[in-house]
């Protein structure tokens, strides 16, 4: 009961973090900022649950079948924010699925070598996410004319509007969430294959 509830909650908080990311007006006001933040946080959401679900039943494919577990909590969720008044089209497209596919192919192709999961396949997740999250959001709905036709009245004090800070300390965003993503996932991918143990 316990392994299955573990997976539910990481699912359910990714699915959190993937209505962040999904905020318009927090995305147009924190602009490549909140893209590297949200690609790194969701690429640890992922590879700690889909690690541990994969070395927990030892079948090559369980990562992909978390992913797809995230994506239609997401897909729900997201669903009850559009009757919010939110835009469904925003972050809907299911981004973890081909890096959830990368660890599976890790852990298939060196013959279930924990060792590998978590080198290899931390790192392929990793670096590959904000790669998949760029095209996802060059596939939506422009953020700022989406601010403009869903405007919010009030806003919470930790979003209060700040002027984007674009190419002022970096010039790639996808380049800084792989790089950071991709250290940072081998040492949760380890958590999710330590929490078997």
């Amino acid at each position: 009961c316990t392994h299955y509830l573990f997976i539910v909650v990481v699912a359910v908080n990714s699915t959190l973090l993937t209505i962040n990311a999904g905020d318009y007006i927090f995305y147009t006001d924190w602009a490549w900022t909140s893209f590297v933040i949200f690609s790194i946080s969701q690429t640890l959401m992922l590879v700690v649950g889909a690690c541990y679900y994969l070395t927990f039943t030892g079948v090559p494919g369980t990562a992909t079948y978390y992913a797809l577990i995230m994506t239609v909590y997401t897909w729900v969720a997201k669903g009850a924010w559009f009757a919010l008044g939110y835009p469904y089209d925003f972050i809907v497209t299911p981004v973890w699925l081909p890096s959830a596919m990368l660890l599976d192919l890790a852990y298939w192709a060196t013959k279930k070598n924990k060792h590998s999961l978590i080198l290899f396949g931390g790192v392929m997740c990793g670096m590959s996410l904000p790669l998949f999250n760029m095209v996802n959001l060059i596939t939506v709905a422009d953020p700022l004319e989406t601010a403009f036709k869903y405007p919010r009245p009030t806003l919470p004090p930790y979003m209060t509007p700040i002027e984007p800070a674009v190419g002022k300390f970096y010039n790639s965003p996808v380049a800084l969430g792989a790089g950071a993503g991709a250290v940072l996932s081998v040492t949760m991918a380890a958590l999710g294959c330590k929490l078997n143990t």
